[in-house]
């Protein structure tokens, strides 16, 4: 299953972007409201949970320096990467795009895919909040 987020406008450089989505602690920034808990487990990885959802655990798994950070389910139970696309439109603005890519069966995919969008639009719209 392939998910992608709007493409949103940042009013922050790629590098900035980068640099904040590098440090797993201001993922908790993006989060939506209903958040019911988020934990920073290790300088890579972290926990959260929505209400009425499993708690997830991310890790971070692979970073191009202004263009892309990659994390992965720590779980291999829901096998799943979130990667973020950073493209520099100036020095000052930066346009991000989420792609949340993962292997689930049918009956799985048709439960999440609703709540998944609605999870990476929100980190998307909450970009400018880094």
């Amino acid at each position: 299953m392939n998910l992608e987020s709007p493409k949103v406008t940042v009013a922050k450089s790629a590098q900035y972007l980068f640099d904040s989505l590098s440090d797993v602690k201001n993922f908790e920034k993006l989060m939506p409201e209903n958040i019911a808990k988020f934990e920073v487990l290790g300088d890579d990885i972290f926990n959260f949970g929505l209400k009425g959802m499993p708690e997830i655990k991310l890790k971070m798994k692979d970073k191009t320096p202004h263009s892309k950070v990659v994390l992965a389910a720590a779980s291999d139970k829901l096998p799943f990467t979130l990667t973020a696309n950073i493209d520099a439109l100036n020095d000052a603005q930066s346009a991000v795009q989420l792609h949340f890519e993962g292997e689930f069966n049918p009956m799985m995919a048709m439960m999440i895919k609703g709540p998944i969008s609605k999870f990476i639009e929100t980190l998307a719209e909450n970009m400018n909040k880094l």
